[in-house]
């Protein structure tokens, strides 16, 4: 009934064309994401950074495990957002289910009694709201399996 007909009309690709990148002339840079889906510990909060900047920070909890070993991972997550964004992001709710798209970066740092510590800092570069937490989802509890209090963090 049908006959199906593959048509080769493309080159194959040369070793060159492999090693360019097609959108600039610039060698490949290092990269570092995450992308993370988890809930809003609490209202994100806006804090000084230094002259007239600010910066919105803000912790997701991710849940894992099952039964009685359920475990919540918390990051901290930067964003330097402005004008309507920066509102839209303030204005959501603890609870909200979020997706978030960061650079990641270690940094490392002595701490006040010498020790040698390290660090994931989290810089927000996409936010999706996959879903807001409904009037009654909100209480004072455990939030789908969040299993810390995120004044802890």
């Amino acid at each position: 009934m049908f006959k199906f007909t593959a048509l080769r009309t493309t080159r194959l690709p040369t070793a060159a064309s492999l090693s360019a990148r097609a959108f600039s002339s610039t060698a490949r840079t290092s990269v570092a994401r995450m992308s993370i889906v988890g809930r809003l510990a609490a209202p994100p909060e806006e804090v000084q950074a230094g002259g007239d900047r600010t910066i919105v920070r803000y912790a997701l909890g991710t849940s894992y495990g099952t039964g009685d070993n359920k475990k919540t991972s918390w990051f901290k997550i930067a964003s330097f957002t402005e004008g309507p964004q920066k509102d839209f992001l303030m204005s959501l709710p603890k609870g909200s289910l979020l997706l978030v798209d960061a650079d990641a970066r270690m940094d490392s740092y002595t701490d006040a009694e010498g020790n040698k510590r390290t660090s994931l800092n989290l810089i927000q570069r996409r936010l999706d709201i996959i879903s807001k937490p409904k009037p009654t989802e909100v209480h004072e509890g455990d939030e789908e399996g969040l299993v810390r209090d995120p004044a802890d963090l």
